[in-house]
């Protein structure tokens, strides 16, 4: 069965994860609405939302789409920063091990693709 998903459409319930493995500082709170899965959970899209704080995001066996709907974020990478706000869209690697920096909020729409961890 093929499904057309719409975000605005969706009534899914908002998603809190406990986060407290991957804080570095601060007291973050991550909200999600995933809105869509599908090829059995390989494919993953939503939103998400964060309170300020500095946390990893590491992309192991994964790539994601971002697309950054409100506030802010820097994004420490490979020893390079990105400073990321409403507007930016960007993709992170699979093993890129980023580590996020929110001084107030940010909301993006994403879209995670899982990758087969390698033998």
């Amino acid at each position: 069965m093929t499904t057309f998903t719409k975000f605005a459409d969706c009534s899914t319930e908002p998603v809190q994860r406990d986060i407290s493995d991957t804080i570095v500082s601060g007291a973050p709170v991550h909200t999600g609405w995933p809105h869509f899965i599908g090829d059995n959970g390989k494919v993953r899209s939503g939103v998400w939302e964060s309170t300020a704080g500095v946390f990893k995001g590491p992309m192991n066996d994964q790539i994601e789409f971002c697309h950054i709907i409100e506030g802010e974020a820097k994004i420490v990478a490979d020893g390079k920063e990105f400073t990321v706000k409403a507007g930016d869209g960007f993709v992170m690697d699979n093993g890129l091990q980023p580590i996020w920096h929110v001084d107030n909020y940010v909301k993006k729409h994403f879209v995670i693709v899982g990758i087969p961890p390698e033998s």
